[in-house]
């Protein structure tokens, strides 16, 4: 949708956009107009350039003047019910711009732990995995429903988790985590151009294999109607290192009955399947599915025929 009060060059940001193509190591060139009709953002209507909302989110001097709430709150809370604010900030700016001070803000609060490891740099352990968070925000962005004015996209950082919160209006017949789904076409062909995600729909993928990387816990996503929430926790290294009587806490004490019909299900089919594997199926960490595991055989469920390499798993009915 063309933005009526926009008018090129006054509120066109020449900076912003030059920096865009840096992003995106897209040449130059002296023709700016062509390049923005190119890009998608804008068409020319009796000699004038008119730009779209996406373009006005991406390259106006001041986006928020035309679309106030495209802003993004970033709060930290001393207590985990989120009442007792110690920081907020409302940051404003390109879309590109926002999504790197919100991580600015993740950054600045959250905690680090040290691992000496005989090398001379000691090795810094993060309380969060910090790409893949940034990779939500960029989706909490890119598919927020920016028809609806009354609502901002939210993180809060709170004691023992981060959420993250903005308003959508949930597809028909979406099916979360399989469903390919783009809701603003423009905003995404232009952050895939900076590389700030991808337009293929593989975003739960990427932060998947980011929070196995950092042996941290895959987020919490909840979609309801209006409402899309992905709530990180605490990563399981960082927590190890200082305090792992927390982590411990956060162990269940026996198999999620969903899980262990699951571990048994992938075996009936593959006998041979490997811990790997399983973990990879199931979204949850190798020694998650060793501790499954040595639970089901202690409860005479399932059997190891065999060694490691070269046996096979045995489901006792």
């Amino acid at each position: 949708m063309i933005e009526p009060k926009f008018r090129y060059p006054e509120d066109f940001d020449s900076d912003r956009f030059h920096r865009f193509l840096d992003l995106g190591s897209i040449s130059k060139i002296d023709d700016i107009e062509t390049m923005l009709l190119n890009l998608g953002v804008a068409e020319k209507k009796e000699k004038h350039l008119l730009l779209n909302n996406a373009g006005i989110l991406f390259f106006a001097k001041e986006p928020q003047r035309f679309i106030p709430w495209s802003v993004f709150t970033v709060a930290l809370f001393k207590d985990d019910a989120g009442t007792d604010v110690i920081d907020r900030k409302e940051i404003e700016g390109s879309l590109f711009e926002i999504v790197e001070e919100v991580m600015k803000f993740v950054k600045l609060y959250a905690k680090v732990a040290y691992r000496f490891t005989g090398a001379p740099q000691r090795e810094n352990i993060y309380e969060y995995p910090f790409e893949a968070i940034r990779e939500a925000v960029i989706n909490s962005v890119m598919h927020k429903y920016y028809f609806e004015h009354g609502h901002n996209n939210i993180l809060k950082f709170l004691p023992t988790c981060i959420k993250i919160e903005d308003y959508w209006v949930k597809p028909d017949h979406f099916v979360l985590g399989k469903t390919v789904f783009r809701r603003n076409r423009i905003i995404a062909d232009l952050f895939a151009r900076i590389h700030f995600g991808e337009k293929m729909g593989t975003g739960f993928e990427r932060i998947r294999e980011m929070c196995k990387k950092e042996n941290a816990p895959f987020p919490e996503i909840e979609a309801t109607e209006n409402y899309f929430y992905v709530t990180f926790k605490q990563s399981h290294e960082y927590l190890k290192h200082v305090a792992p009587e927390t982590l411990k806490k956060h162990v269940p004490e026996d198999v999620p009955e969903k899980r262990r019909k699951d571990i048994l299900k992938f075996i009936r089919k593959d006998k041979r399947v490997t811990i790997p594997d399983l973990a990879h199926r199931l979204h949850v960490t190798e020694k998650t599915i060793k501790r499954d595991i040595e639970k089901l055989k202690k409860r005479g469920r399932l059997k190891r025929i065999g060694p490691d390499k070269g046996g096979y798993w045995d489901v006792i009915q």
